[in-house]
């Protein structure tokens, strides 16, 4: 049975970790004003995996739209849809790459 360095287990978790890398795109659509700062500190907790963000706030309609260009495994990015859509007054929907980075 051959043995393995701490360094080398690590090195093979994190090529492991990063062979699921995906590209995506998140829509957030927030409907009650007051779950905008739930957003942007659930954001801000996650924002190693945002690539690009772009918000457009819409005041005569009441709702705020922010898209999100992510890149990380389908565990984070779950996670993060999963965390958005549990807030109140917000809908997320996203769509990822079918291709696993190489």
């Amino acid at each position: 049975m051959p043995s393995y360095s701490c360094k080398e287990v690590f090195l093979n978790l994190e090529e492991i970790k990063n062979m699921d890398k995906r590209i995506g795109v998140i829509g957030i659509v927030i409907e009650e004003f007051e779950s905008a700062s739930k957003v942007n500190e659930t954001l801000h907790e996650l924002a190693s995996i945002i690539v690009g963000r772009m918000g457009i706030p819409r005041k005569e309609r009441g709702i705020s739209i922010i898209s999100l260009i992510v890149e990380g495994n389908s565990d984070e990015i779950s996670a993060m849809t999963g965390r958005l859509g549990k807030i109140k007054g917000v809908n997320v929907k996203s769509a990822l790459t079918k291709k696993l980075e190489e």
